[in-house]
């Protein structure tokens, strides 16, 4: 899918035939729809189609026509009817007539922009358009990372009583999240420091520099709450299957107890059920209500046992 924006004065709209100025927003491009912003833009086809591998890794690539900038951009995918987040690459590519974007999948990032929520954006000014992406990008991150703390919470609060690998295995989903979200973000924060450095890659004006800086401080405040949350989630990871062991052996000494104190009236009732050639041979065969008085003997001793096992804290 193609799409071209153009921003002009306070006017931001959609339109049909590209303009210089113009923002070209490629999603998941079909190979004509490539070759022919490459062939127009003199573009080597291998850097606007390398963003569409999901294994692609964050770079700045500077050529004679172009400049291209690969960032990791968080997503939220559902997986067993729960949402997790992973990242994907998405390729910036500056020419002198054209910003071009292009990622395998729409974007929420990108929606920022084309539903006008950012302030001071304009397709023309390439380098704040940048500037203003990797910002935006540091702060969906932050989203995402305080959404996945939310959903730790959650978890902890079912785990207390759980026997189940269930939230154990939702933790480690968030515990992986957290892994690549920390090596996205870490190869982020490199373009960022590059951009900052250099005043040769892309241009810059006074308050650029403002907002370059606060990207590189929600990018590295991002890396100290993946750190932080990682380190959380791991140790919530090993307490709760050292909890949810205990809870297992908890059921078991239970069911234990419960069958020793079964066993004591199904061993009487057992004596009783045998047979003998004498009628007389079993004790109190000759007692009227004989039957009443060995279930209350039975269950009496039953009794006492339960009353042993509380006293010592077994139940």
């Amino acid at each position: 899918m193609k799409q071209i924006f153009l921003s002009s004065g306070t006017d931001f709209q959609e339109i049909d035939t590209f303009a210089p100025g113009a923002w070209i927003n490629l999603v998941n491009p079909s190979q004509s729809e490539t070759m022919e912003i490459a062939s127009r833009f003199n573009i080597d086809i291998a850097d606007l189609r390398a963003p569409l591998d999901a294994e692609e890794m964050s770079r700045i690539s500077v050529e004679d026509d172009y400049k291209l900038i690969i960032v990791d951009v968080p997503i939220s995918e559902e997986r067993n009817g729960k949402i997790y987040y992973v990242t994907i690459p998405l390729g910036i590519i500056i020419t002198e007539e054209a910003f071009i974007t292009t990622c395998l999948e729409q974007l929420p990032l990108l929606d920022f922009f084309i539903n006008r929520r950012i302030r001071n954006f304009y397709t023309f000014m390439k380098s704040r358009f940048v500037f203003q992406i990797l910002y935006r990008n540091a702060a969906i991150y932050l989203s995402a990372l305080r959404q996945i703390d939310r959903q730790s919470e959650e978890i902890e609060s079912q785990m207390h009583e759980s026997t189940r690998n269930e939230e154990l295995i939702e933790l480690m989903e968030l515990e992986k999240t957290i892994i690549y979200f920390k090596a996205s973000l870490k190869t982020n924060e490199r373009i960022v420091k590059k951009l900052t450095a250099s005043s040769i890659l892309l241009k810059k004006y006074e308050e650029d520099e403002d907002l370059l800086e606060d990207t590189l401080v929600e990018t590295q405040q991002a890396i100290e709450m993946a750190d932080i949350y990682g380190n959380i989630l791991k140790g919530m990871t090993d307490t709760f299957g050292s909890i949810i062991g205990n809870n297992q052996n908890t059921i078991m000494k239970t069911l234990a107890l419960a069958t020793m104190v079964l066993s004591i009236p199904t061993m009487i009732f057992s004596a009783y059920g045998m047979n003998f050639v004498e009628i007389d041979a079993l004790p109190l065969n000759d007692i009227p209500h004989a039957f009443w008085i060995i279930i209350l003997m039975a269950f009496s001793i039953s009794g006492l046992l339960v009353i042993y096992f509380i006293r010592k804290k077994w139940f």
